[in-house]
């Protein structure tokens, strides 16, 4: 078979790409200008960022893992033209979205006396307890942004979230560096002063995005009658059904990345530091990852509305080529710069470096030269999960999932760190691991799906 069968789709796929990666990668600047200028104030500030990131982590990955159910039933009803169940997706999947993101925010806000019984560096967790109280209100616009998001998306609508979220960002950037730093009257706040501008950021994000989906004419017929929708059971367990173990693969992603943040703290607070750099950094790349996912997620779905499983397969690997070129790319930048990438974090103008930054800046390098080298892996096993969930096979590679990273990366990355001369490396070793394992699990699933469906339909 010819690779430009595959490669042929690569303008496309970009094309539905492009905006959610300039989304999501203006959201994560925004935690790097975040970090950055949390950084100025000391390593133990940015370490206090890194723990209370770590548990809204794991919130908001349970929020947008449960709103991803949207999008491919979406795409499935749009691809089928049935407007009529594009539109009970739509309501429906928008009052579960904001119901869920404020049980999530109500469910970190009375997490916070954990902080003290996890055995961080007490100063950390006296910075950190205002932090993730601002943070976790946000949850609530943050999870009700994504149902109006994964509703757009669903629709081949990708541009949408993309300005919400590029403004939301910038008003964000302005809003920290002002009640960081106390500028122009605004009070000094520090490390609050982050956590504030990003609820306020998130607010406007739900805000713009609501009136922008209810202007566009694109959109006009599933908001006739809107009113007078009757909500039923049957759609809400749907939705459930399919967003309950995409939550559970994200959480476990999630979690499996935030253990990094915890053993890292149980090493002290520089390796904690260290270990948010990297954590930064490859996050950043990963945003590529999830553009092309949501790619996948939107084509594949549209073709199982369709019934077209051959095209369904030719159109997903396409996108598995596609972020293996990209993320081999990333590799090579990573390896070339691992050494000059810490130094963005802190002020390395003054005569004098104290000897915790040298640490820090150390431990971070060594930690991008290991995430280089599991981007493709990361990038993979992102984009294939995405297009099983098109195909709304969620059960099996949540089970996949918690093997690759509970069963195999966790223990791996816990014992390399706490009783081997590894340490923090050894907790980057153990995600490189997961992740390795989770890619070839997840492509063995969709190789034996798309094969199966492909012969099933072909009888």
């Amino acid at each position: 078979m010819k690779l430009s069968i595959y490669t042929r789709e690569f303008y496309y796929n970009m094309k539905l790409a492009y905006p959610v990666v300039i989304g999501m990668l203006g959201h994560t600047l925004v935690q790097l200008i975040d970090n950055i200028m949390v950084g100025q104030l000391g390593p133990t500030e940015l370490a206090a960022v890194s723990l209370g990131n770590s548990f809204v982590f794991i919130a908001m990955s349970l929020g947008i893992g449960f709103s991803t159910a949207i999008t491919p039933l979406i795409a499935q009803y749009y691809g089928a033209k049935n407007h009529t169940e594009v539109q009970q997706i739509y309501i429906h999947g928008l009052v579960l979205c904001i119901s869920f993101g404020i049980l999530l925010s109500g469910l970190v806000l009375i997490s916070q006396p954990i902080l003290n019984q996890m055995g961080q560096p007490a100063e950390v967790v006296k910075m950190a307890r205002p932090y993730l109280f601002w943070v976790a209100i946000s949850l609530t616009p943050l999870v009700g942004f994504q149902g109006f998001r994964q509703f757009a998306e669903g629709l081949f609508q990708t541009r949408l979230a993309m300005y919400a979220t590029l403004i939301g960002n910038f008003i964000n950037i302005i809003l920290n560096y002002l009640l960081i730093f106390g500028i122009l009257g605004f009070p000094k706040m520090g490390v609050e002063g982050a956590a504030l501008g990003t609820l306020i950021s998130r607010i406007i994000m739900f805000l713009l995005i609501a009136y922008v989906v209810k202007i566009n004419k694109r959109f006009e017929i599933y908001h006739r009658n809107l009113f007078q929708v009757r909500l039923y059971r049957g759609i809400f367990k749907k939705i459930i059904s399919l967003g309950f173990p995409s939550a559970l693969q994200m959480f476990f992603e999630v979690t499996f990345f935030t253990s990094a943040i915890w053993l890292s703290g149980l090493l002290g607070k520089n390796a904690q530091a260290a270990n948010q750099i990297a954590f930064n950094l490859s996050s950043m790349t990963y945003m590529v990852a999830i553009g092309v996912g949501v790619t996948s997620m939107i084509r594949v779905g549209n073709e199982k509305g369709k019934g077209d499983f051959f095209n369904l397969r030719r159109v997903a690997i396409s996108t598995f080529l596609l972020i293996f070129l990209l993320d081999f790319f990333f590799c090579i930048l990573f390896v070339s710069a691992h050494d000059f990438l810490p130094w963005i974090y802190f002020d390395s103008s003054g005569p004098v470096i104290s000897s915790d930054v040298h640490d820090v800046i150390l431990m971070a390098a060594d930690l991008i030269l290991i995430a280089a080298f599991f981007q493709i892996a990361d990038g993979v096993q992102a984009v294939v999960l995405a297009a099983l969930r098109g195909m709304q096979d969620v059960i099996l590679p949540a089970f996949l999932i918690f093997v690759a990273y509970g069963a195999i990366g966790f223990p791996t990355g816990y014992h390399l760190s706490l009783n081997t001369d590894w340490e923090i490396n050894g907790i980057w070793i153990g995600l490189l691991t997961g992740l390795t394992v989770s890619a070839i699990l997840l492509i063995s699933r969709f190789h034996y799906l798309t094969r199966k469906l492909i012969i099933k339909n072909s009888l």
